[in-house]
């Protein structure tokens, strides 16, 4: 018995506090960029000023009610491997199965995963 309450436990424990991110990416130009070594030199801006070109989009989908800064943390290191400087225009949208549902009003906050998507840009 005291085996399986601890089982429970250990179950419960590993499960409750996990955090699931799918993380896509996808390159769009045709220019060749280093990957960066840190996401650390990697920015966020909100508005570009200067002249960029698009290097691609990154797509994070975790849980709704995630902390943004763990979400564009995520976002920098994908973009860090594609090569980018900056990247900008983050958008978030419920993930493909709950925009399906017919009854929109009655389940909009009912969604769980969103889909957050940016603009990775390289300076010219």
């Amino acid at each position: 018995m005291i085996r399986k309450v601890l089982v429970l436990l250990m179950i419960v424990g590993v499960t409750s506090s996990c955090s699931l991110y799918r993380i896509n990416s996808e390159e769009v130009t045709d220019n060749v960029y280093a990957p960066k070594e840190d996401p650390g030199q990697v920015e966020y801006v909100e508005e570009v000023k200067g002249s960029y070109d698009v290097v691609g989009f990154v797509t994070v989908n975790a849980e709704r009610c995630q902390n943004m800064d763990d979400v564009i943390a995520k976002m920098k290191k994908e973009a860090a491997i594609l090569g980018g400087d900056a990247i900008t225009n983050i958008k978030t949208d419920a993930t493909q199965a709950w925009k399906k549902m017919p009854p929109q009003k009655l389940f909009k906050n009912g969604y769980v995963r969103a889909n957050f998507t940016c603009t990775v840009i390289a300076y010219q």
